[in-house]
């Protein structure tokens, strides 16, 4: 979401970071397991399970994890999960998307929905807010992976769409559909990826105060919390003022 970003340092500025981590790792592990059941266990030939593997190392997640829960899914003992989206208005108007992970359909739409009502914002169904964002494949580098030019001339040979580069590093956009060839073009020129994700990337902004983006960051810390939901996505706009003043809080 525009300012997710910024509300995550936010979140584990506050947070107490073993927790964080933890919840982290969880998601991250449960990724790992789902992709290696929904094909090969090998990372080189399941493009679910390398993206899952590569954002899990990106995290620092230790590789036995990592290799327990590729072993979870061979062992045939591992919960069957599935995807979910639910899709909302949250504080302010801002559309709101979340994707889950569950064994328990009832039980996560139950709390998703109680968290929506919580702060101010209310469920819909699906496809009331997705119609607003485009679904793209999002690769980051940290800024030693080459200097501006360098990456983007990179990535217009991988047949990437857009890149932003600042001091913190570089964010590669793609078409969804392409993430796979476009992070393996940029991996052979550049070396391994920071992070490679699907991501909600919305068509239009909706602007909110700061007594609605601290209503939202709740949301989005509630929603973050709970071990079925994977990510948020959103499309509130938040004046570097507005962030500041949440920051100094």
């Amino acid at each position: 979401m525009a300012g997710h970003s910024q509300f995550k340092n936010i979140m584990h500025r506050k947070g107490k970071q073993d927790a964080i981590r933890s919840r982290l790792f969880s998601k991250l592990a449960r990724e790992v397991t789902v992709a290696a059941k929904s094909g090969l266990p090998d990372p080189e030939k399941n493009p679910r399970l390398r993206l899952a593997v590569q954002n899990a190392r990106a995290e620092n997640m230790p590789k036995d994890n990592i290799e327990r829960a590729i072993k979870k899914a061979l062992g045939g003992d591992a919960e069957t999960y599935e995807a979910i989206r639910y899709e909302g208005y949250g504080p302010g108007g801002v559309a709101v998307i979340v994707e889950a992970l569950t064994d328990n359909r009832n039980r996560t739409a139950s709390v998703v929905r109680s968290l929506f009502l919580k702060y101010g914002g209310n469920l819909g169904e699906t496809g009331s807010v997705s119609f607003m964002f485009n679904r793209a494949g999002e690769i980051s580098y940290k800024a030693s992976a080459g200097t501006a030019d360098t990456v983007l001339e990179a990535a217009i040979e991988a047949g990437a769409d857009d890149v932003q580069s600042d001091a913190s590093g570089h964010v590669i956009t793609c078409a969804f559909e392409n993430i796979g060839e476009v992070s393996s073009a940029l991996t052979a020129k550049l070396g391994e990826a920071d992070s490679v994700k699907v991501v909600w990337r919305p068509q239009t902004l909706t602007p909110v105060d700061q007594e609605k983006a601290e209503s939202l960051m709740k949301l989005v810390e509630a929603l973050d919390e709970d071990d079925d939901v994977q990510n948020v996505s959103s499309n509130a706009d938040i004046s570097d003022e507005v962030m500041s003043r949440l920051s100094a809080a």
